[in-house]
């Protein structure tokens, strides 16, 4: 079985702020970031993180883990 697992990073229109993320629908997750800025308790609200600038593609989720961690350190 293939599986698809992505570590993210979006930014702000100004591209002053990053947001580093794993999901396993990459699509969904964006139009996901998009739909929340209007959520005064979210991420994306507070820093409007929805512009996708990169991303990577794991088979195992714990690959994928380890990835972010690593990205946000």
């Amino acid at each position: 079985m293939n599986h698809n697992y992505f570590v993210y990073i979006t930014t702000n229109p100004n591209k002053s702020s990053l947001y580093v993320g794993m999901t396993n629908d990459l699509m969904i997750r964006i139009d996901q970031h998009y739909e929340n800025r209007e959520n005064q308790s979210s991420f994306a609200k507070r820093y409007y993180c929805h512009r996708l600038v990169h991303w990577e593609r794991y088979q195992y989720v714990n690959h994928a883990i380890e990835r972010e961690k690593e990205i946000k350190k």
